[in-house]
């Protein structure tokens, strides 16, 4: 190697260890980089530190405007400010009197969220700056201290001076049942399992919250319309003067309603709480029914009901005729349904007592389907005078002795009366406790 090489060597590696030793920059590191939205990042200058719990993790590296007064603000963190998770909140406050200047303090978030990876950005909703006594100042501008003072006239001189503070002594015994209320509503609020309940209100609020912050734009749509709102309720002082004598008149109805409401909370938390298993049933339920529903709603839709409306129009005053002439069928239906139940049925089901061996105890109804069996196998025969057939009906030995059954009536030519007058469903079923025996008991021959 020449001495000009081995000079011009020796300078480089010079001035690369004169750097790096002065700068304290480590080429070979690749440091985590965060970015961050702020609205306002007031006097903050490129290498202000960032700190998480008061600590230094890293600094500053650059600043870019992004219009209307936000800034995108660019850090680099080291290792041990590593994981920053998704819901991590970044604040720009002022340092004290001796550092001077600004940094930015970091709250990496819970560990319950993802991990933001290397370059990721920080929302605007995520971020804020700290308040200085020149914004304040300029806050309380003189339409605001305008505003103060007026408050504080009508408020002190006018409220207070015209019977206001008679009336405020007046409501302070109605302040006990208040809190009362209050203290009972605040421990009705814990739920019934206060170490489950509340984690849920503040899940639940904190889906709420997330998904009014995920639109920045509804949300600020939101304040503006709850600012002209106000505004415009505010402009009607007149009216709202005229509608406090109103409300103290509602009041004063409306507390025994209130009170026969309080006294109904017992009943209506019983039923809540027995309500409950019914109401997580009812999931699987209505899985099942809104197949249902969807199919149902295009049979009630505008195209169909049209169609069937027409189709209704000529079928319904035929149906209501009907429905007319139906009622003295539907009265008859109604006597013989009865008659039915009350006595054919308890007839048909009742017993036979015979003095056949084997054919005791035997149901109507199973001895009417023999009956069948007996008239099919009958034969038929011709003799000199006219054409007979022969069936089985008893058995002949029992004729043999004289004894048939049931006992034939004492007069065969008087039959039991008619009653057409009284209804079938009122009368007793038929009592087949007909005595049996020597036929010449009843007055007939051997």
């Amino acid at each position: 190697m020449t001495p000009f090489k081995a000079g011009v060597l020796a300078l480089t590696t010079l001035v690369l260890v004169g750097y790096f030793g002065f700068t304290k920059a480590d080429p070979f590191a690749n440091p985590y980089q965060l970015k961050a939205m702020f609205r306002d990042v007031q006097s903050l200058k490129r290498n202000a530190p960032v700190r998480i719990a008061g600590v230094d993790v890293g600094k500053v590296k650059k600043i870019e405007p992004k219009g209307r007064g936000a800034a995108e603000v660019t850090m680099e963190l080291s290792d041990d400010a590593l994981p920053i998770h998704d819901d991590a909140r970044a604040q720009i406050r002022s340092r004290i009197f001796l550092e001077g200047n600004f940094f930015i303090d970091v709250k990496p978030g819970s560990p319950s969220t993802g991990s933001l990876d290397d370059g990721s950005t920080l929302p605007i909703t995520q971020t804020a700056s700290t308040v200085t006594l020149p914004e304040i100042l300029d806050v309380l501008d003189s339409d605001v201290r305008t505003d103060l003072q007026t408050f504080l006239h009508e408020y002190g001189t006018v409220a207070l001076q015209g019977g206001g503070a008679k009336a405020f002594n007046r409501a302070i015994p109605a302040f006990e049942p208040a809190y009362r209320y209050g203290a009972l509503t605040n421990d009705a609020l814990l739920g019934v399992e206060p170490d489950r309940d509340i984690q849920r209100v503040l899940r639940g609020q904190q889906r709420t919250f997330g998904a009014l912050s995920s639109n920045p734009q509804a949300l600020e749509e939101l304040v503006t319309d709850l600012n002209v709102t106000a505004g415009a309720i505010a402009s009607q002082d007149t009216a709202l003067a005229a509608a406090v004598p109103a409300l103290r008149d509602t009041l004063r109805v409306g507390y025994p309603a209130l009170g026969a409401l309080n006294a109904a909370l017992p009943t209506l938390r019983t039923f809540a709480r027995e309500a409950i298993p019914g109401v997580r049933s009812s999931v699987p339920a209505l899985d099942a029914a809104i197949p249902w529903f969807t199919q149902a709603r295009g049979l009630v839709q505008q195209s169909e009901l049209k169609g069937l409306a027409a189709d209704l129009r000529h079928a319904v005053p035929s149906l209501v005729k009907l429905n007319t002439r139906l009622v003295p069928f539907l009265h008859q239906l109604r006597a013989l349904s009865s008659c039915t139940n009350h006595v054919l049925v308890p007839f048909a089901e009742s017993d036979i007592p015979s003095i056949e061996d084997g054919n005791s105890g035997h149901s109507v109804r199973a001895q009417i389907n023999r009956s069948f069996v007996g008239l099919a196998g009958e034969s038929r025969v011709n003799d000199a005078n006219t054409p007979v057939f022969h069936i089985q009906g008893v058995n002949p030995f029992k004729l043999a002795t004289g004894r048939v059954e049931p006992a034939a009536p004492l007069d065969a030519n008087m039959p039991p009366s008619h009653r057409p007058d009284v209804a079938c469903e009122t009368q007793d079923p038929p009592n087949l406790q007909a005595p049996g025996g020597d036929a010449t008991q009843f007055g007939g021959g051997p």
